[in-house]
């Protein structure tokens, strides 16, 4: 099956991060501490914000979206990048492969369309503070998370039809750890170069516009800090710096795979490591845990906790 044959792939084989046993054992550690602490620390956050009253603020409710992405991102690819340091034979069936690669995308679109809609809640509640209330409502937040999870649909639908509508007879071996379209792609047994204009013009069309949106919308935001307390201005900047490394963490490996699915790098194994495992718990500990409100928060529910077992 991992050879040259003219009946379809069943499954697919990955290479992998590395074929060195002894770093397999350290990334198995290591990346187990990290998914474990991804899952523990965004699964605070929204619990966090659920049953603390005074965090039902649209910048909170759009941050307990996030932690919930982040948390259904790193288990598209995590879990299965660890099975695979265990296993000398790296396999996954197609039906597998092409679900991982849907949810995969699903969840990134999603992610990349809240970060965008994060900007815009800044800029208008630091620019326009006195319209926020009535621009920035509860209706309006929910009806904007409604449009990425469908934006993020319809994309993951169209990547996952331009994959599957390729025939694939061998070979059949993935040189990454998961499954995504580039990767894919490259082993059918047909001319792909359409398929790739296609993708650059989705994946990396979204990828690209989103982030110059960005840029845009924290660009106008420190023009007019300079109007700001210096009170103002520091808030607004803590706020700002932290949302657009996250920013920069995700959208730059996006935009470095997805804008050249024809061609392909040995440094990109690394950099799809940044946007499905390391930004998914750095998302936490740079947006929120570094919040003293959300800090305080999750004091006062530890203490409410202990204090009605203590009653009960």
């Amino acid at each position: 099956m991992e050879g040259f044959n003219q009946t379809r792939v069943t499954e697919f084989v990955f290479t992998g991060l590395t074929d060195n046993s002894m770093l397999e054992m350290s990334f198995l550690v290591t990346f187990s501490a990290t998914y474990m602490l991804t899952l523990f620390g965004n699964l605070l956050i929204v619990v966090t914000i659920m049953f603390t009253p005074r965090l039902h603020t649209p910048m909170y409710f759009f941050l307990s979206n996030l932690s919930f992405i982040d948390i259904c991102l790193s288990s598209v690819t995590v879990p299965k990048m660890l099975e695979g340091f265990l296993l000398e034979r790296k396999v996954t069936s197609f039906d597998a492969c092409i679900a991982q690669l849907f949810f995969l995308h699903l969840f990134a679109c999603a992610e990349i369309f809240l970060l965008t809609i994060m900007a815009y809640d800044r800029y208008v509640a630091i620019c326009t503070p006195l319209h926020y209330s009535t621009v920035m409502n509860m209706k309006v937040c929910v009806q904007l998370v409604f449009a990425l999870w469908l934006g993020g649909t319809i994309h993951s639908l169209v990547q996952t039809f331009l994959t599957t509508r390729l025939p694939y007879c061998g070979p059949n071996i993935i040189d990454s750890y998961f499954c995504d379209v580039p990767s894919v792609i490259k082993l059918a047994c047909a001319d792909t170069y359409l398929t790739g204009v296609l993708i650059v013009s989705n994946s990396g069309t979204i990828s690209t516009v989103s982030f110059l949106a960005l840029v845009t919308s924290y660009t106008v935001i420190l023009v007019s800090l300079r109007k700001q307390s210096a009170e103002g201005r520091r808030k607004a900047l803590s706020t700002c710096t932290a949302h657009f490394t996250v920013v920069v963490l995700l959208f730059g490996p996006c935009i470095f795979i997805y804008t050249r699915p024809d061609t392909s790098f040995s440094i990109d194994k690394v950099v799809a490591v940044f946007y499905t495992v390391i930004t998914p718990l750095l998302n936490p500990l740079i947006y929120t845990l570094r919040n003293e409100e959300v800090k305080n928060s999750m004091k006062q529910l530890r203490q409410h906790q202990v204090f009605t077992k203590a009653y009960t």
